[in-house]
């Protein structure tokens, strides 16, 4: 085990694995390409539906539970039964990806908008405002910490799975994976699988850091004091 483990130290800091179109770098820009790409398809998708049933409260349970089906298909088989029926291209690791994506961000939308506290909404149509504007003005800034939340956990999902994309012979960290599978090289396995974890711990902690700095409770103008109500959990929206 602990020659194991000091081999895997070495394979990770050779300056051969970093370089050249098969090296580390190349990898891991492969890999955030697919990853980020597949979460902002995901994310246009998913947040004008999210914003739209938490605004108007209606198709709230078809949305979500349509949505969620995407969390039951099982990942290897959809790139697979796609990847028969478009050849080969990226398409496949993209549909699955975002089919994995969507629901977090459709329900952390759906589960912040209607978080805000019904009585903010209505000052800000006192106010005079139309509903678009009760929506971008006052709604969709009191949900952006679960919405981001939404988007974090949809992207950390992305990161872990998109190894999936070396299972059609595409590039990404999942490469040191299915290459060391199958020329029984655990060193490469284990290398794969440590900087996907790495990857996946970072962009989280990142992006953890991120929504504490740039998001405070908010207070609509005009209104006194009256805070929004304290965000329920998307678990708790959708028992």
């Amino acid at each position: 085990m602990y020659e194991l483990f000091k081999n895997l130290g070495a394979w990770l800091v050779s300056g051969e694995q970093w370089t050249g179109p098969d090296g580390i770098g190349h990898r891991l820009a492969e890999h955030l390409q697919y990853s980020l790409l597949a979460t902002l398809i995901a994310a246009a998708i998913a947040l004008p539906v999210g914003l739209l049933i938490g605004h108007t409260g209606r198709g709230a349970f078809l949305a979500i539970n349509l949505s969620s089906f995407g969390r039951a298909l099982p990942t290897v088989g959809l790139v697979v039964l796609v990847f028969l029926a478009s050849g080969l291209s990226m398409w496949p690791v993209y549909i699955a990806l975002v089919a994995l994506a969507v629901p977090s961000i459709v329900t952390n939308t759906y589960a912040g908008m209607t978080a805000v506290d019904p009585e903010v909404r209505d000052a800000a149509r006192g106010q005079g405002m139309r509903p678009h504007q009760v929506l971008f003005q006052v709604e969709l800034p009191l949900a952006m910490p679960l919405i981001m939340t939404g988007l974090r956990l949809a992207l950390i999902q992305v990161v872990a799975t998109a190894t999936i994309a070396a299972y059609v012979s595409f590039g990404g960290l999942g490469r040191y994976v299915f290459d060391g599978l199958a020329q029984r090289d655990l060193v490469q396995v284990l290398g794969g699988a440590v900087l996907v974890a790495v990857v996946a711990v970072v962009l989280d902690l990142a992006l953890s850091t991120l929504q504490r700095a740039l998001f405070r409770p908010h207070r609509l103008k005009g209104t006194g004091d009256t805070p929004s109500r304290p965000a329920k959990s998307a678990q708790e929206h959708t028992r």
